[in-house]
């Protein structure tokens, strides 16, 4: 039967069991998208991502969650990039990525192992109060607003403050019934502080960090209950948060029980969204003949 490499990264993080895991199988040639749907339903993770060779450090790329293909998604995109640079020993700057609905991506790894992503930012318009959401988070937002992106809608639950949305003990199954494919709950993130540990060798015990926004993301309807953490999202989220803080550049935190770390950029109508990446896996997986 044959075999085909598989990697396990945890994205936006620096260390393992945190971040956002994510599968990456590297193909020479594209299989049946039914293969490529079964293969990431038996990883069971929030996103598998494929890849196959387009050229001189270029590839096709594409993500399956355990149900559906997506149009973009951010942690496996870091994840693909980490495998190519740090697994397969493409030398490479910067990294091309041609994908089927999002257009052409770029990611560029830089000295200190951060993996620098440029993802087309999200428009948002207000929204009316809705019962069903608001029963299905458990709390009332202070704000709403949806984004109509095809094939990849979301509402967008603003809160007062971070631990809001840390508090946030929602009905997935409610959640799945309000007819669109992500949830996303986020509020400033001035009640927060990360500390972290200073850099090795430093005389600096620890030092702490200031967060600009946090976020939690939830998608039933993609076979993801709850996403760790989601880097598509900060093409919505970091424009938004841009506008209201008048700043381009953002740290942001998503505040799952895993957590992760994105540096976000806002450039016209480019997000640059970045971050690390820490390898948990490398094996082989059996698919059909």
């Amino acid at each position: 039967m044959p075999t085909l490499p598989i990697y396990q990264v945890d994205a936006f993080t620096t260390e393992l069991f945190a971040g956002n895991p994510a599968a990456v199988v590297p193909l020479n040639e594209w299989l049946p998208d039914e293969t490529l749907t079964q293969i990431a339903a038996e990883n069971n993770l929030a996103e598998t991502a494929y890849f196959v060779p387009d050229g001189e450090n270029r590839w096709e790329l594409r993500w399956f969650t355990p149900a559906i293909e997506v149009p973009l998604c951010g942690h496996a995109t870091l994840a693909t990039a980490f495998v190519l640079t740090e697994c397969l020993g493409v030398e490479a700057a910067t990294l091309t990525f041609a994908t089927r609905q999002s257009g052409e991506l770029t990611v560029t790894r830089t000295e200190d192992g951060r993996f620098v992503m440029r993802f087309p930012a999200r428009n948002w318009e207000p929204h009316e109060a809705h019962d069903g959401l608001s029963a299905a988070l458990g709390k009332d937002p202070n704000e709403l607003f949806f984004t109509k992106v095809a094939g990849d809608t979301s509402f967008l639950a603003v809160f007062d403050k971070a631990s809001d949305v840390v508090g946030l003990d929602p009905d997935i199954r409610a959640i799945a019934a309000v007819r669109s494919r992500n949830v996303v709950a986020t509020a400033p993130g001035s009640d927060i502080i990360v500390t972290a540990k200073g850099d090795a060798g430093s005389s600096d015990a620890a030092k702490s960090e200031t967060i600009d926004f946090v976020s939690r993301m939830f998608a039933p309807n993609a076979g993801i209950d709850e996403d760790p953490v989601t880097g598509s999202a900060h093409c919505l989220l970091a424009p938004f948060w841009a506008q209201r803080l008048g700043k381009s550049e953002l740290k942001a935190r998503q505040v799952s029980k895993r957590g992760g770390d994105l540096w976000c950029k806002v450039d016209g109508e480019t997000v640059v969204v970045s971050g690390y990446g820490v390898i948990y896996l490398e094996g082989r997986i059996r698919v059909p003949g």
